[in-house]
C-alpha cells in the first residue's frame, strides 16, 4: 500500500494525553524541499508533523521554507507559515535555513541527491532532522549520511527517516515476535514494489539544465538514485530490519522498455545474499497498466510472514502477536516518535545509518543491473580499492551550488546504461 492509498483508506489517529503539566513546548521548524512530500496539503511531512504535535502535546511553528524554485517555497509559506515565514530559493537556500538559530527541526524532502549534504549541514548546525527516504544516490553519499548520523549521536540530535514501516503497529508486532523467538528466524523471502511511473515533467523552452533536472528529478538516476532507491527502498529496509543485518552482496538485472523521460530503468530484479544461506529476492517495476504489487513476504522453518499483516504457520494457523504499540497512521507516528525522542519522553531515535545502509542496498542493485557485475556492500562502504567506492553521480549536489548551470548527466532522455558495458567511467577488467 502506498502513502496515498493508506491515507485514503482512513488510518486511525489515536489520541494520546499531553505530556507534562507545564505549558506545551513550541518547536520552530523549517522545510527544505517544498514539493508534495514536504509541503503537500493533507499528506506532506509538514502536515504529519503538525498532527504528531497534537498527539504529543506540543506545538510546531514553521518559520522557514527553502526550495530550488521560489514559487514552491512561497506556496509552502502561505500554507504552513501563514505568509510570515522566511523564504529562500535556489540550490544554496538551505544554507540560510541552517543559519537560523531559532530553527529546532528541519524537514528534508528534496531529491535524494541533496539529502546527505543537507543532513550533514543540519546536524552541524544543531538541528533535529526528519530526512525522507532514500538518503543518497551513490556510495560517497551513503558514507556522508553515515557520518552525519554518527555526528548526530555525538551531539544527541534526533534523525528520523521516512521508513515509516518501522513505526507501524503491524510491522512492530512482527519484529518484536522475531526478536523474542515467537516467530522462527527468517530463511528467505521476497520484497516487491511494482507500480506505474508516478509522473513525468517535460522540459520547457528556456529551462536551465539545473531547473530541468530538479523539476523532473524522479526520472533521473543522478537525482533520485533510480526508483529502487527512491521507492523500493521501503521494502528492502523491512528485510534488513527483520533480519537484523544487511546483505553481503547482490546480483541483479534490469531493463528499460517503456520510459521516455530521464535515464532510469523500468524494472529491476535482484538476489540479495545475506549469508548463512538466506537469500531475499528484490523486485521493482515502474510500467503503466501492469499489475501492481507492494509487499514483503518472508518464510521461516515454521511460519509465513506477510509483512505488516498476518503471520501463519505452515499448516495455516494464525500466529497471534502482542505488543504495546499505538495504532496510529505511521506517517504521523514517525513524527510522534521523533518529537518524543527530542523531548526525552521516549526512546532516542537516530535512523540515519540504518536508512543509509538500506539505500546502499538499492544502489547495489542498480550498479549490478547497470554493469552486469556482482556488487558487495563493502564495495560501497569499506573497500576503497573497489571501482564502485568513489563512483559518484554527476552532477552532484555541490555542482548545483556552484555558479553557472550544471552539465547534463552522461545519459539523458534518449540514452541509458546498458548491462555489460562500461558505465560512468568504469573500465572493464
Amino acid at each position: 500500500m502506498n502513502r496515498r492509498d493508506f491515507i485514503k483508506t482512513g488510518a486511525v489517529f489515536a489520541a494520546a494525553p499531553a505530556i507534562g503539566a507545564n505549558a506545551p513546548r513550541e518547536f520552530k521548524a523549517a522545510i527544505v524541499g517544498c514539493g508534495g512530500r514536504g509541503a503537500g496539503k493533507g499528506w506532506g511531512a509538514a502536515g504529519n508533523l503538525q498532527e504528531a504535535a497534537k498527539i504529543v502535546g506540543c506545538t510546531v511553528k514553521f518559520v522557514a521554507f527553502a526550495d530550488f524554485f521560489q514559487e514552491k517555497a512561497e506556496a509552502a509559506n502561505q500554507n504552513y507559515g501563514e505568509g510570515k515565514g522566511k523564504v529562500f530559493s535556489g540550490a544554496n537556500g538551505y544554507k540560510q535555513v541552517m543559519a537560523m538559530p531559532e530553527v529546532d527541526i528541519v524537514i528534508l524532502t528534496t531529491p535524494l541527491n541533496f539529502r546527505p549534504r543537507h543532513t550533514m549541514a543540519a546536524i552541524q548546525a544543531g538541528k533535529h532532522v526528519f530526512a525522507e527516504k532514500g538518503v543518497a544516490v551513490d556510495a560517497p553519499g551513503v558514507r556522508e549520511m553515515i557520518a552525519a548520523s554518527k555526528l548526530a549521536a555525538e551531539k544527541k540530535l534526533t534523525i528520523v527517516c521516512g521508513t515509516q514501516r518501522r513505526h507501524q503497529r503491524g510491522y512492530l508486532l512482527q519484529k518484536k515476535a522475531l526478536d523474542e523467538g515467537k516467530i522462527s528466524p527468517i530463511l528467505g523471502g521476497e520484497v516487491y514494489w511494482n507500480s506505474a511511473v508516478p509522473w513525468v515533467r517535460e522540459r520547457t523552452a528556456g529551462m536551465s539544465n539545473a531547473a530541468y533536472l530538479c523539476n523532473n528529478w524522479l526520472n533521473f538516476t543522478e537525482l533520485s538514485g533510480d526508483h529502487i532507491c527512491e521507492q523500493h527502498v521501503h521494502n528492502i529496509d523491512v528485510a534488513n530490519w527483520f533480519l537484523g543485518r544487511y546483505p553481503k552482496s547482490v546480483v541483479a538485472f534490469g531493463a528499460r522498455a517503456r520510459r521516455y523521460s530521464g535515464n532510469q530503468y523500468d524494472m529491476f530484479s535482484g538476489d540479495f545474499d545475506y549469508g548463512d544461506g538466506v537469500h531475499i529476492h528484490s523486485m521493482c517495476r515502474q510500467i503503466d497498466d501492469c499489475k501492481g504489487d507492494v509487499r514483503e513476504f518472508f518464510r521461516t522453518a515454521n511460519e509465513i510472514i506477510n509483512g505488516g499483516g498476518v503471520v501463519k504457520t505452515l499448516d495455516g494457523k494464525k500466529v497471534e502477536l502482542a505488543g504495546d504499540f499505538p495504532d496510529v497512521n505511521p506517517y504521523i507516528q514517525e513524527h510522534v516518535d521523533m518529537l518524543n525522542s527530542i523531548l526525552g519522553k521516549g526512546p532516542y531515535y537516530n535512523e540515519g545509518e540504518a536508512c543509509a545502509l538500506s539505500t546502499a542496498c538499492g544502489v547495489m542493485v542498480r550498479l549490478s543491473a547497470y554493469t552486469g557485475q556482482l556488487v558487495t556492500l563493502n564495495d560501497l562502504v569499506k573497500n576503497e580499492k573497489s571501482p564502485f567506492y568513489n563512483l559518484a553521480c554527476k552532477p552532484s549536489a555541490a555542482d548545483f551550488e556552484a555558479d553557472g548551470d550544471v552539465a547534463m548527466p552522461e545519459y539523458g532522455d534518449d540514452k541509458w546504461p546498458l548491462p555489460g558495458t562500461p558505465w560512468r567511467g568504469l573500465k572493464k577488467a
